[in-house]
């Protein structure tokens, strides 16, 4: 994979589903997206889970699409295999937004999107690490990070800027 500097966009990324297909990010041109890092056993869990499915089951016929990648990097808060992510998020969430291999988001395994993902919204107040479960990152419908969200603010507070990306 190209190093971050050399990258136009977030489609030139390709990634695997949580099935272990392979998933060219490319397939979401045209919709804004919101990328989560999500964890089984976090505290930020529930709350987290119930309001990106809330948020996904009310934008998902308007070119929106919210791509969770479960990370075990945060206090092993996610421990299970991608089945058991997947029935987990699934069954007791009835979250239907695609969900992808489990991956590291920081460190020196970190996933190629991730280090492009913080390339472009890192500094600040977030550092560049991810600090915890449920770190956000908003995508325009060009494949333009805009936005970074801490893993505290819950998707219904973003839903304003979602809507006005959607609308756009």
């Amino acid at each position: 994979m190209s190093s971050p500097a050399q990258v136009e966009s977030i489609y030139d990324f390709v990634v695997k589903d949580i099935n272990g297909n392979d998933v060219s990010l490319s397939t979401y041109k045209g919709k804004v997206l919101l990328i989560v890092n999500v964890a089984s056993q976090c505290g930020l869990t529930q709350s987290n889970y119930k309001e990106l499915t809330d948020l996904y089951n009310q934008y998902k016929g308007s070119d929106f699409e919210i791509l969770g990648f479960p990370s075990n990097q945060f206090a092993g808060q996610e421990p299970g295999s991608n089945e058991q992510i997947k029935e987990f998020a699934c069954t007791r969430f009835k979250a239907e937004f695609p969900l992808f291999d489990k991956i590291d988001v920081n460190g020196q395994n970190q996933a190629p999107l991730y280090k492009y993902l913080k390339s472009q919204k890192g500094g600040g107040l977030f550092g560049d690490s991810i600090k915890w479960n449920f770190a956000k990152f908003l995508v325009d419908k060009n494949g333009k990070v805009v936005d970074r969200y801490a893993p505290t603010t819950s998707p219904s507070k973003i839903e304003k800027d979602i809507k006005k990306l959607v609308n756009a």
